[in-house]
């Protein structure tokens, strides 16, 4: 009789995720990178401590955001990203999404504040066999997560 593990949790892959904005979704993308965050760490000490320094937590960042999908005639993307450089402030809250594989959400990074800091048009080869890609890179100013199902 095979062995059966009713608690076990097989890794979710990489590649079934969704971004969404404006309660849309956008899914579309064929990369997503940068959701990470790292805080820095300060060195302290008293006079009278030991002769170690002590590690106090500092400040918080975050890394920019990645996402790349092939060109269609949908602009909405350059759209964004022309308004912040006619100084109209377009500050969205994101959602990555990412999904088991009966598409079912199991895991939500919500991003607060995007805009996007660069657009990147496609590279363009007359001999390469490849679709056309636009990226464009978001910085944010914070992440939460809504519980993992």
């Amino acid at each position: 009789m095979p062995t059966v593990y009713p608690n076990r949790r097989d890794p979710l892959a990489g590649y079934n995720f969704y971004v969404e904005w404006n309660n849309i979704i956008h899914a579309g993308f064929r990369e997503c990178s940068g959701l990470d965050s790292t805080q820095s760490a300060g060195e302290y000490r008293e006079g009278t401590d030991p002769m170690t320094m002590r590690k106090l937590p500092g400040l918080v960042s975050y890394s920019n955001i990645t996402l790349q999908r092939g060109i269609t005639n949908n602009n909405e993307l350059w759209k964004w990203r022309e308004n912040l450089i006619k100084g109209i402030a377009d500050r969205r809250d994101i959602s990555i999404v990412l999904l088991d594989d009966q598409a079912q959400e199991k895991i939500r990074w919500n991003l607060s504040l995007c805009w996007p800091t660069s657009w990147k048009a496609p590279d363009f080869n007359a001999t390469a066999d490849e679709v056309a890609i636009e990226s464009i890179e978001l910085v944010h100013e914070g992440i939460s997560k809504v519980e993992w199902s």
